[in-house]
């Protein structure tokens, strides 16, 4: 998939563009008539489309944001001043006006239409100048165990959606790091140690995301006996990694090479037989909205080629119902209330960060509604305030900042499991060049990750009692 890298906010908005898709009607051609959105119907056999960003002013972006949203447009994480950006075509400007918007095109993309079909894995260790593919990823987890066996430990603990039907396809893994003693990175959630879990690129095409959670291994492995502070956490807790949530996707992505395939949802064809022909059709279920906690209520859609798409039923997805077994065999259900405003007891262990991009944000739950808190949310609040503060980033719940989002992934295991957790989204938050989900591969040590890890590491020292934590200080 063809796109150009270009700087600043309309860069990133550009390269954000290219995969951030609108809602694309399952039947019929041309265009929507109450919406403007695009449909189509075939599949897609190469050829071109253009993608329109429209920067849409607002007199109350938060309401606004979730107008745009509930009615199926495409918002883009990007904000500048009082104003949005829509990802859509030619015919989506109608759409906007006939809410009350002024649309204004911001820039234009024209891109290749990628395959329906999954592309085949990208060979070799990394692409696009540096960024890991999957294999790459898993063989540094392997290369982690063997010359660290005392503080590292691979656990295989699904497949994939393709592999599952015999069509190629990857394992699901995770590794487990600390200083190794009995009974350590055992699957069991009685474990003696807190345990930190950190997870990315369950949107495949988030590609920071995944190196964010190569630097932690590295820094985690080859700081002990060196750096005081992570010395001290791998004697204390276990640090949980998924850098692949969804390897189908990344493999699709990463075939792309040195134009990455923009693939968001994984690999799953069997919902959309006619995705891929207008812009922004794709096949595939949007994994962070598809797990079984307010499932469909907000930020998503039913139509299949959709990019929020987000299945057919909750938790219909093997990469999703693995993740949630793994995450049961890791931690104990301790948020025993019904109510969305149970709290977790102030003594639970453990933490988790999903990471994203590229907004800039630090969220917690609950995500689906923003109205509505949970019942420790003045301990969520205050250690996503000072993780906000060592990034640069905004916190809040999604809906105060963003917008409403249903079935992802760290609502899921706040509900299910009480568990700390959060959402890390990425970010060129100071203008540097670095914006977008495909920004040059220079940007991962030069910029994000001085400002991910220390990030990382107050979550994971936190994970001892992250419900005693009131003031975004710590303690």
């Amino acid at each position: 998939m063809a796109h150009k890298r270009l700087a600043g906010l309309t860069a990133g908005v550009v390269i954000a563009a290219a995969a951030l898709l609108p809602q694309v009607a399952q039947a019929g051609t041309g265009a929507d008539a109450t919406t403007g959105r695009a449909t189509a119907t075939g599949r897609a056999h190469g050829g071109h489309r253009t993608v329109v960003i429209y920067r849409v002013p607002t007199r109350n972006p938060r309401t606004d944001a979730e107008r745009l949203v509930d009615s199926g447009y495409d918002l883009l994480e990007k904000r500048q001043d009082d104003s949005l950006f829509v990802a859509g075509d030619t015919a989506t400007a109608a759409g906007l006006r006939r809410l009350g918007f002024t649309p204004a095109i911001a820039t234009t993309l024209t891109e290749a239409i990628p395959s329906t079909t999954p592309a085949p894995r990208a060979l070799g260790d990394t692409y696009d100048g540096g960024y890991h593919t999957v294999t790459g990823q898993y063989s540094h987890l392997d290369t982690a165990v063997s010359q660290h066996p005392d503080l590292a430990k691979v656990v295989t603990y699904g497949q994939s959606w393709l592999k599952q039907r015999g069509r190629g396809g990857r394992d699901l893994k995770a590794i487990c790091i600390t200083k190794i003693q009995t009974g350590d990175c055992a699957l069991s959630p009685n474990s003696t140690k807190p345990r930190f879990f950190l997870m990315s690129q369950i949107h495949a095409r988030e590609l920071t995301t995944g190196e964010m959670s190569y630097r932690w291994i590295d820094a985690l492995t080859n700081g002990y006996g060196k750096d005081s502070a992570i010395t001290q956490l791998m004697n204390t807790t276990e640090m949980w990694v998924v850098p692949d949530a969804n390897p189908d996707g990344v493999d699709m992505v990463a075939a792309g090479g040195g134009n990455p395939v923009l693939q968001r949802k994984n690999a799953d064809d069997s919902h959309g037989s006619r995705c891929g022909v207008s812009a922004y059709s794709q096949i595939g279920v949007d994994l962070n909205r598809n797990a079984g906690t307010h499932w469909n209520t907000s930020g998503t859609s039913s139509a299949s080629c959709d990019q929020t798409y987000g299945g057919p039923a909750s938790d219909s997805e093997v990469e999703n119902t693995a993740l949630e077994n793994l995450f049961r065999q890791l931690f104990p259900a301790v948020r025993t209330g019904t109510s969305d405003t149970a709290p977790a007891p102030t003594n639970a262990k453990g933490m988790m960060i999903t990471m994203h991009s590229d907004a800039s944000m630090v969220l917690f739950p609950w995500e689906y509604k923003a109205t509505v808190h949970t019942g420790n949310d003045t301990a969520l609040r205050a250690l996503a305030a000072h993780m906000a503060s060592l990034t640069g980033y905004q916190y809040g719940q999604a809906g105060e900042i963003l917008y409403n989002a249903s079935g992802g992934t760290d609502d899921w295991t706040y509900d299910k499991l009480g568990l700390a957790s959060f959402t890390i989204e990425i970010g060129d938050s100071d203008g540097v060049g670095c914006d977008g989900f495909t920004p040059p591969y220079s940007c991962q040590d030069s910029y994000f990750w001085p400002k991910i890890e220390p990030a990382l590491l107050y979550a994971a020292q936190h994970a001892t009692s992250p419900y005693s934590t009131t003031s975004a200080a710590g303690h």
